[in-house]
């Protein structure tokens, strides 16, 4: 577990945080991790000190209590451990993706924390925005991370860069791509065998996460590539049965903003995907909202001419969520007819749930920013393609 924070001022402690198991009971254990600490300067703006600290060797599935700040300043908050890793451990994540810190924004954060079924958060890149700012506002990142503590102080967030973390600006001198991203949001790449912060895996209950970049180098031999074909032969199916990954931009999308820019990548990997089964492939970038069918493009070579999707039950099924509120706007143009690989789209804001029963079945939801909490939009149970590959049929879930 990553506990991060942020002070203005560097005093002796405030990079301490003190941890101990929640109990009703007098014999409290309280444990103190001391964490590495950093900040940077970008442009005009200088960061506060930013403090991370990993804490190893807790028991699984307890809450823990936390305390990070110094006298007067000390704040209390909480976190629940995740079950051991195993097949048939039921979990639930939630998705959201293109954030931002919006109107909208703020209604689909506090509606995802108003459902308590969620349990750790799959963000597939574009948080703060700040480069929609003059000079990349720095101060931005700053009040995001305040906008997030609600929810981030208490539950996990796996998050996937997008392009708003680049924050590559060299006519003002920057020039390091992802830097301010990589000093706040710090995540233990180096535990899957990676070399950078920007592509990593986790194991998270029944799931095995695999993290992409977008905007990293991704060609055949470059350390990306490389690491993806050893972490795809790691992934142990008996253990972590469900199989997902995140990238930010889309391989499949139907609407016209940022169409087909996932497509190198996707002849780069989608063959592995499909040889390994992967179950769900989450993406952000286009804001708005769609669910492929499970279909695959893989067929093509330079006589045959097939480069069509075609339906595929190895394949996983491709989610675009780049609907959390960002600052640009919702994305409404479409491309018509709706192609034959797009399950389900809609323009509206929202974030969903993928709710793991077990090694077979899980049930996937999307909730829009503007009906009830209860109510999804866009809903489908779904079936492991490793342990059960049979195909899904999608439902009129009113209430899940």
């Amino acid at each position: 577990m990553i506990i991060s924070w942020v002070t203005p001022l560097n005093l002796d402690g405030s990079n301490v945080v003190t941890y101990w198991i929640a109990s009703n009971g007098s014999d409290i254990k309280r444990r103190k991790k001391k964490a590495s600490t950093s900040s940077y300067k970008f442009y005009d703006y200088s960061s506060g000190f930013l403090h991370h600290a990993t804490i190893k060797n807790l028991e699984y599935d307890t809450k823990y209590m936390y305390e990070v700040g110094t006298d007067k300043s000390v704040r209390q908050f909480s976190f629940t451990t995740p079950p051991k890793v195993g097949p048939d451990v039921p979990y639930t994540f939630g998705i959201i993706g293109d954030l931002g810190q919006t109107y909208a924004s703020n209604e689909t954060l506090y509606h995802y924390m108003s459902n308590p079924k969620g349990q750790t958060i799959l963000f597939p890149g574009d948080l703060a925005y700040q480069d929609n700012h003059p000079n990349h506002d720095q101060r931005k990142w700053d009040t995001w991370g305040r906008f997030m503590e609600p929810c981030a102080a208490y539950q996990p967030i796996i998050y996937a860069a997008g392009n708003h973390e680049i924050d590559f600006v060299p006519n003002i001198g920057e020039r390091h791509a992802f830097r301010p991203y990589i000093h706040r949001y710090h995540n233990a790449f180096k535990t899957s065998g990676s070399i950078s912060p920007l592509w990593y895996s986790v194991r998270r209950g029944p799931a095995h996460i695999i993290v992409l970049s977008s905007y990293s180098g991704y060609g055949k031999y470059t350390p990306q590539y490389v690491w993806l074909e050893q972490e795809l032969k790691n992934v142990n199916r008996e253990e972590t049965p469900w199989l997902i990954v995140m990238v930010h931009s889309p391989w499949y999308n139907s609407v016209n903003y940022h169409y087909m820019e996932g497509e190198s990548m996707r002849v780069m990997f989608e063959s592995w995907f499909v040889n390994s089964k992967v179950d769900l492939v989450l993406a952000g970038h286009v804001h708005a909202y769609e669910r492929s069918e499970r279909v695959s493009n893989i067929k093509y070579n330079i006589t045959n001419g097939l480069s069509t999707p075609v339906k595929d039950p190895n394949a996983p099924i491709y989610i675009t969520i780049g609907d959390g509120g960002n600052i640009e706007g919702i994305a409404n143009s479409f491309t018509d007819p709706q192609p034959s690989y797009s399950a389900y789209r809609e323009s509206s804001f929202g974030h969903a749930l993928l709710e793991i029963k077990n090694k077979t079945h899980a049930q996937y939801t999307w909730h829009r920013n503007q009906d009830n909490e209860p109510v999804a939009a866009d809903s489908l149970m779904m079936h492991n393609r490793y342990f059960f590959p049979k195909e899904e049929i999608a439902s009129d879930c009113l209430v899940c």
